[in-house]
């Protein structure tokens, strides 16, 4: 009896034991402006750093008139390789689609052989819809539509969410919109294409004699930004470079414009959608489009500047530190260095710093270590996230380390339990052997009694 009660004790500490080891072990600020706005949506980014510094109504859905034509040059030089080189000829199809439209175009003819260049200029620069049309076909291999579903595709890719396009020019359809936050995702990469600046920054464009042509022609911008002459010059602005317009009366005005002060080193590209092109009297309006974005330039270069927030290994706080021998604590530093956008009468001690860091943490710990981030923001708007890194090496003390897990060890909850339970069956052990050695000394009693 007394093998099978150690059996058993066996057994139930073996699985007190099993249990106890199975355990687990215990990047926008946006501004104000003191002026009126036309549009109906407005953004204002900073090209140097991607901040977008003003913005109104961006993810409004809205029509974008010929500035369509951005994508257009977008998907054409995406699937061309040589622009100057690379010919086709002006289908009698073409120009028969947009007759009776009254839109704008660049008087190509029927049959006549323009290279994919010529065609883009004539497209940009007087905002021609046949030239869009031209290069649509050509790219869409004769079907203008499988070209629309490239430009889809392409806006899709580039992370527009409210976009969708369902000609290659700009002309009114329902289903034919996007925002001025997408427009801006749009033009960036039209940007990096070869020739768009050049060819949107031109005030005219003389397209050589061709076969259908025994004269050069002549073309002129749309965009009064560019054109001093324009207007009497209450457009023009001297550090505007590009893009393009658009209008038509479902959209209103619209233009895409960049402005580069190189004596300060700053550059903002400005996207201004749907200004109304008739006022409430029903009288022609002024193109709001260009009014704010000159407004809106002239603001951002007298009132912002580029501000060093934080530099890389600034202390920014410090974490508790267990297991470091005489060393509480590990300063933590800043990974990279920030600089954004402000406006001059804002002091760089005026962002708020919120930091997102462990309580304590376990040594060893090496420098540059990320235990955790910074968040920057200014006027309740966020600014950008940080990491942030150990500033020092710390070892670990190996005799406080056995230590502490000793003690956790001796006061973990399994430990208390597998304890109790051991005692617990020593105790039963004891009351049985002591049961067993009574009995066994009663019967050696009965035996005795028997012999005699």
């Amino acid at each position: 009896m007394c093998k099978r009660i150690k059996g058993w004790i066996c057994l139930l500490l073996t699985v007190c034991l099993v249990g106890s080891m199975a355990q687990p072990a215990a990047q926008a600020a946006s501004f104000n402006v003191d002026f009126d706005t036309y549009c109906e949506a407005l953004l204002l980014v900073n090209q140097d750093t991607g901040v977008v510094v003003y913005e109104k109504n961006a993810d409004e859905r809205l029509e974008p008139a010929s500035l369509t034509k951005i994508m257009t040059y977008l998907v054409v030089c995406k699937h061309v390789d040589d622009l100057q080189n690379t010919k086709t000829t002006v289908s009698q199809d073409v120009i028969t689609q947009l007759l009776g439209t009254g839109s704008s175009v660049s008087g190509v003819i029927a049959g006549e052989e323009l290279t994919i260049y010529e065609l883009l200029n004539l497209m940009m620069v007087p905002s021609g819809n046949d030239a869009a049309l031209v290069l649509a076909e050509y790219v869409g291999g004769g079907n203008v539509q499988k070209f629309v579903e490239m430009m889809n595709e392409e806006a899709e890719a580039l992370g527009c969410e409210d976009t969708h396009f369902a000609n290659p020019h700009g002309l009114h359809d329902e289903n034919h919109y996007t925002t001025a936050r997408d427009m801006y995702l749009i033009t960036q990469e039209a940007m990096k294409q070869p020739y768009f600046m050049e060819i949107t920054n031109q005030l005219y464009y003389t397209l050589r004699a061709t076969n259908k042509s025994a004269e050069p022609r002549t073309v002129y911008t749309t965009n009064r930004m560019l054109n001093q002459n324009a207007d009497g010059g209450q457009y023009y602005y001297r550090y505007c470079r590009g893009i393009k317009t658009g209008s038509h009366d479902q959209a209103g005005y619209c233009v895409i414009t960049t402005a580069v002060r190189e004596d300060l080193g700053y550059s903002y590209l400005c996207v201004a959608m749907n200004c109304p092109e008739y006022t409430k009297s029903g009288e022609t309006n002024v193109h709001g489009e260009m009014i704010d974005s000159k407004n809106l330039y002239q603001w951002a270069f007298n009132n912002l500047s580029l501000k060093s927030v934080m530099e890389a290994g600034s202390i920014v706080g410090e974490v508790g530190l267990e297991y470091a021998w005489e060393k509480d604590t590990v300063q933590v530093e800043a990974a990279d260095s920030f600089s954004t956008i402000l406006p001059d009468s804002v002091d760089a001690d005026s962002i708020v710093v919120k930091t997102d860091l462990p309580k304590t943490i376990e040594a060893p710990v090496e420098k540059g270590t990320v235990l955790g981030t910074a968040t920057l923001s200014y006027a309740g708007e966020e600014l950008t996230t940080v990491k942030l890194v150990a500033a020092e090496t710390v070892e670990r003390s190996e005799l406080l380390y056995t230590i502490e897990q000793a003690k956790s060890v001796l006061t973990s909850q399994w430990f208390l339990i597998t304890a109790g339970v051991i005692g617990m069956l020593l105790l039963i052990y004891i009351f049985l052997l002591i049961l067993y050695r009574r009995k066994k000394k009663k019967l050696r009693r009965v035996r005795n009694m028997r012999r005699m």
